[in-house]
């Protein structure tokens, strides 16, 4: 059996709490970005990460420790997850910085397609008059919002909590809660791609393009798929912690899926990508020669919309 023919344990319509199936996995990005906001010279700052990981028990505030000292007599499972942590970083950084300079274009209505603990709407240094949706399920909002109002933190930029399944109608309450299709948009699409059939995916850049008016841009994450690599990453999460972050079974192997700057440069985008290795030598985080079959393997790209061809008020898909 390959990967692309291992099945998925998602149903239509499942859901999850903050520790489950897909939940689980923002808790374990987040704490990546809780390492790496403890470290020497971290590429980003977020502040609010250590605090979303340890409110969930105490193997996850274990895995957040900078010195991963979860892994400590085992130098290659050490050295293999901090190259996991480094690509969060750089992937994170990468975001951060696609949002800045929309900003510095004068887009201010962002919107966080499947934001989990993204912690962007308090970080980051919104420019006056910034709206950030983020969308995703009701419990995962809720976790966060109970854990950051717990700590007194407030949102730097006018935040909007859209509690709606992305395999639903998602554009109906998007634009219930304020969003205005007429008005430029900056998306963002991380971490996400993969957990989602490949008909959802494509249906996703539909509702997106629809609702982009000219000028509007998007950023995406995508993934090749291969993933023996991060497999022993998961399965020394389970043995040494008890934390079961099964990404293998929680995301869909469809050889057929749309390929993300194709289809966005076919409907009407300006594409510019990467290869994260790339970035990552290019941020000075370097995959060692040796990690390079088992490190994870995407494209990060942002597009922008030069045309108004797709683009219709109170797009519902």
């Amino acid at each position: 059996m390959t990967d692309l023919d291992l099945p998925s344990l998602r149903t239509a319509g499942d859901s999850w709490h903050i520790t489950e199936s897909v939940g689980a996995t923002a808790l374990a990005v987040a704490a990546s970005r809780a390492v790496e906001t403890a470290g020497p010279q971290p590429l980003i700052r977020d502040d609010f990460a250590a605090v979303l990981v340890s409110s969930a028990g105490p193997a996850w505030a274990r895995l957040a420790d900078p010195d991963i000292a979860w892994l400590d007599g085992d130098r290659h499972g050490q050295r293999l997850h901090r190259v996991g942590c480094d690509y969060q970083a750089v992937r994170t950084h990468y975001f951060d910085e696609y949002f800045a300079t929309a900003g510095k274009a004068g887009i201010r209505q962002m919107v966080i397609l499947a934001a989990g603990l993204d912690s962007r709407a308090y970080r980051l240094h919104w420019a006056s008059g910034t709206e950030v949706y983020e969308i995703d399920q009701p419990k995962v909002l809720e976790y966060k919002a109970e854990i950051l109002g717990g700590c007194g933190a407030l949102p730097s930029a006018s935040r909007h909590a859209v509690a709606v399944d992305l395999r639903d109608d998602w554009p109906t309450a998007l634009i219930a809660a304020g969003f205005e299709p007429s008005r430029p948009t900056a998306w963002l699409a991380e971490g996400l791609l993969a957990y989602l059939p490949s008909d959802a995916q494509d249906r996703l850049f539909q509702m997106c393009t629809a609702l982009s008016a000219p000028g509007s841009r998007i950023a995406v994450e995508a993934f090749t798929m291969r993933i023996d690599g991060n497999k022993q990453r998961w399965n020394r999460m389970r043995d040494r912690l008890g934390l079961d972050v099964n990404v293998e079974a929680l995301t869909y192997h469809e050889p057929d899926r749309s390929d993300p700057a194709h289809w966005l440069a076919e409907h009407g985008w300006q594409v510019d990508s990467i290869a994260n290795h790339l970035e990552m030598a290019r941020l000075d985080r370097p995959v060692p020669e040796d990690l390079l079959d088992e490190a994870v393997r995407t494209t990060l790209m942002w597009a922008c919309k030069t045309t108004d061809e797709s683009h219709r008020a109170g797009a519902s898909g």
